[in-house]
């Protein structure tokens, strides 16, 4: 099967998880926004698959994953869906579920870094909301940030027989969605995620084991994974990374 992904172009926001997924599991996927729309691409085949009517179970918004005519969305029921399929997740119930509640809680956290730089919504410009968004990155920092990676340190040091993984013996998506939220706090705050990280060396080196993988690191490398900018939900404001 080929999948299709369907995500906006410029940006790795949460199709990016998917992408890392799919990278490292082998699959044959099509990235919809980057095919040109002469051959079926682009941003009008976005619109025109969340405007289709007709579909029985119609998503509310990308990403969304097209597998045969199934269309999945949602950034964690898509990697729910493909845990098993692509042998990223255990294949016991308690173990899939397992790694199903650390993606929600790094997605938590996802969210969280967003409204750092938007606490007022993304209806704004991040010029219209600047002293907001220094408060929010002032508790941020101080209070959640360490929170977060407490937690998933403890939980790497809870599977430290399995080292540098955190469920069971084998790399999964929740291991893959990891890295990402890392490689992002490292761009959105280089100082206060160097601090951070220089407490919590297990997250450190799950990043580095998961972006070293042979897939992960030819697909970083293609020229096909975008880089972060600002115009993504990971987003470097120096005044803010204080």
């Amino acid at each position: 099967m080929q999948y299709q992904l369907y995500y906006w172009p410029g940006i790795q926001g949460r199709g990016e998880f998917i992408r890392l997924a799919l990278e490292e599991g082998g699959a044959r996927y099509r990235d919809v926004a980057a095919t040109p729309e002469r051959a079926g691409g682009g941003v009008a085949a976005i619109l025109t698959m969340l405007a289709a009517r007709g579909v029985v179970r119609p998503p509310f918004a990308v990403p969304v994953l097209k597998a045969g005519r199934q269309l999945i969305a949602q950034t964690p029921n898509i990697l729910l869906y493909l845990g098993g399929r692509l042998a990223l997740a255990p294949r016991d119930e308690a173990g899939r579920v397992w790694t199903h509640q650390l993606t929600l809680t790094i997605l938590d956290l996802y969210l969280e870094i967003f409204h750092t730089h938007h606490p007022l919504g993304d209806g704004y410009a991040y010029e219209e909301q600047k002293e907001p968004a220094r408060r929010c990155t002032r508790y941020f920092l101080r209070m959640r940030l360490p929170k977060f990676l407490g937690y998933f340190e403890r939980i790497l040091e809870l599977n430290r027989a399995h080292r540098p993984w955190m469920v069971g013996a084998r790399v999964s998506y929740a291991d893959l969605s990891m890295a990402q939220v890392i490689a992002g706090l490292r761009y959105a705050f280089p100082k206060a995620t160097a601090r951070a990280l220089r407490k919590r060396p297990r997250l450190a080196a799950l990043h580095d084991a998961v972006f070293e993988r042979p897939r992960i690191a030819r697909y970083a490398t293609s020229g096909r994974r975008l880089p972060f900018n600002n115009e993504d939900l990971f987003r470097h404001y120096p005044e803010l990374d204080r």
